[in-house]
């Protein structure tokens, strides 16, 4: 899921076979929504990525959720970028048939899907300690909108400009990822995308084909930036099973 080294967003986060098969099998052996699976997949169960927690409550008191720090996944150091060349192999998306006029179509058409997964029941639940709930992606993907907005913006308004990098793991720990309402990330995400997704639209050949570059090296034009930027979008809702 991700790219992990703090320079870009990606999509391939370890264990993510793992997951959905954990959710396959825990679907059929508990149900969907029984306590026993909730207690055993939810991410906060007294242990933060530090140690144990239990310690830091005063007087005894249960902890709140929401107050427990989970684990920070395993990085991903991969580069995704081929996914702008050859199909992938985890979400089915190929790049190369996505025709540039369509990128604000189909980014908008996930805004749904999105919130169909953010009202679920157990959103907040993590499948393992070390994979984002489904709340977790969905904030995610709300920040990638906004990242790839600002970064069609410098495209748009700078000639080759540098795009400043990106703390995945520090984004979601500062913005208390797993603490987050649902409602409140489905709106968000909605609007963001609808901003995002605008710089993708009405735009000139030559606009298209205006570029920049990530800190490792990597150019991306207007055009591939945007399919880049939907691949995201649609792979995490094969994370998610959206």
């Amino acid at each position: 899921m991700f790219l992990r080294t703090g320079w870009d967003t990606g999509y391939g986060w370890p264990y993510r076979r793992r997951m959905n098969e954990h959710r396959r099998e825990e679907r059929v052996s508990s149900g969907a929504n029984s306590d026993e699976a909730c207690a055993k997949s939810h991410p906060a169960v007294g242990t933060t990525h530090d140690g144990p927690a239990a310690d830091v409550v005063p007087d005894g008191a249960a902890p709140d959720a929401s107050d427990v720090v989970p684990d920070v996944p395993v990085p991903d150091h991969k580069d995704w970028t081929w996914v702008l060349e050859r199909p992938c192999p985890e979400c089915d998306f190929l790049a190369t048939a996505v025709e540039r006029e369509t990128i604000r179509e189909r980014l908008l058409a996930t805004t749904p899907r999105w919130q169909a997964v953010l009202a679920r029941d157990e959103v907040a639940v993590r499948p393992a300690p070390q994979i984002w709930s489904s709340l977790e992606y969905g904030c995610h993907v709300r920040d990638v909108h906004t990242l790839f907005g600002e970064r069609a913006t410098l495209i748009a308004e700078h000639d080759d400009p540098g795009f400043a990098n990106w703390d995945q793991d520090e984004t979601a720990l500062a913005g208390r990822y797993w603490a987050s309402d649902p409602a409140d990330v489905a709106a968000d995400l909605d609007a963001a995308c609808a901003t995002a997704a605008d710089f993708f639209s009405g735009l000139t050949d030559a606009q298209w084909r205006r570029g920049g570059h990530r800190s490792n090296g990597s150019v991306f034009t207007m055009e591939t930036l945007g399919v880049y930027y939907l691949h995201d979008v649609v792979h995490h809702l094969s994370d998610v099973d959206g």
